[in-house]
Parts: structure tokens; sequence; C-alpha cells
């Protein structure tokens, strides 16, 4: 799965799919696609993540307490 990282406007490789789903994971761990090169893995913020169309990660995927504020 890739994933663009805002800030860079460069394409993330994820490598642990799981924790792009899991609200309660800050990060997810990626390669950057920034050149040829292939890059070394590092954690990402998922608030500095989108889909490569531009649209922000589901809410569900990166704040826990999502459920909370659809009571409110």
């Amino acid at each position: 799965m890739f994933l663009k990282h805002v800030p860079t406007d460069d394409l993330v490789e994820v490598i642990n799919l799981p924790d792009v789903i899991n609200p309660h994971s800050p990060t997810i761990r990626a390669r950057s696609h920034s050149g040829e090169i292939i890059q070394r893995p590092e954690d990402f913020l998922k608030s500095e993540l989108a889909f490569p169309s531009g649209e922000p990660l589901p809410q569900c995927w990166v704040n826990g307490q999502y459920r909370e504020h659809l009571a409110a």
C-alpha cells in the first residue's frame, strides 16, 4: 500500500499494514519513494499521511476515540 507524506509530497510504501488501520498507533513503518534508491524503513506520523489522491486517512484509522465524537 502506498500513501503520500504530505509535508514532502513523496509516496511512502507501508511495511506493516496493521499499523495503518490501528487507531491507537500514531505512527506507521514505511519506506520513502523519493528517488530510485530504496530507502531504509522509518516511522511516519499518521497525521502527516494521506492517500495518493490527497484524501485524508479515515478517522477510524487515526483516532481511537472517533466514536465518542459521533455520540456528541
